[in-house]
């Protein structure tokens, strides 16, 4: 056996082919092959089982799964500021939305938010590309429509609140320092919902080494709303 498996099998092109496997009497029966794969299915008969009786019995899934999109609400208000970078990153053009501007810090907030769960393959992208981590991918995965209506989620439905979202929003936090960490530190309060807020001394001219040491003063000054608090 240990000779068969030094010398690869590989396709004959007539008898006298020099690598071709010879078989013995028991091979071209194949019932000792048939006999082990019994004998395995046979032993995991009787090893302990993993099956979760759905739908009595719910799968908790880890902070890196991916399930449906959903809108952060924080303090009673969507983070988002429908700056519209989620749907254009979204490859099957499943979200639309329309912007609308208000008086809070902010200045922008969507008039109305729209995910098509029908077109949405939960590939993250939107999540990816958001600047205020204002969409992020939850771990709900039982999703059940009775209408081609009922599977378009408008913001109402889509919003979910910022503590039941956590162990999501810690994992992001980690996997984009992992990533970025020796340039920027990604924390919540760094999300500053205002460009009013942002690089207001910013100068294109400045060289690579300045521009970090510019942003880590940027990012080390406190926000002057309180969507950080």
């Amino acid at each position: 056996m240990a000779k068969n498996l030094e010398n690869p099998t590989v396709n004959a092109l007539s008898d006298n082919y020099k690598k071709e496997r010879k078989l013995n009497f028991l091979e071209k029966l194949y019932i000792p092959e048939i006999l082990k794969g019994l004998w395995y299915t046979l032993k995991q008969m009787f090893q302990p089982t993993f099956t979760l009786n759905y739908p009595e019995e719910k799968w908790d899934p880890p902070a890196i799964f991916r399930g449906r999109p959903v809108l952060v609400e924080d303090h009673g208000k969507e983070r988002c500021v429908a700056c519209g970078l989620c749907a254009r990153a979204c490859p099957p053009l499943a979200i639309s939305m329309q912007a609308k501007e208000t008086e809070d810090e902010k200045e922008r907030y969507p008039d109305f938010f729209e995910i098509n769960m029908l077109r949405c393959i939960y590939c993250g992208y939107c999540e990816e590309v958001c600047p205020e981590e204002a969409i992020v991918m939850s771990k709900d995965y039982d999703i059940v429509f009775e209408s081609r209506e009922d599977a378009i989620y408008d913001k109402e439905r889509l919003l979910v609140p910022k503590e039941d979202l956590e162990d999501r929003l810690e994992y992001l936090k980690n996997y984009r320092n992992q990533q970025f960490g020796s340039f920027w530190d990604f924390q919540e309060e760094n999300n500053i919902h205002s460009v009013r807020d942002r690089d207001r001394d910013w100068n294109t001219g400045l060289s690579l080494v300045d521009m970090i040491e510019q942003q880590k003063n940027n990012d080390s000054t406190p926000a002057s709303d309180s969507w950080s608090a």
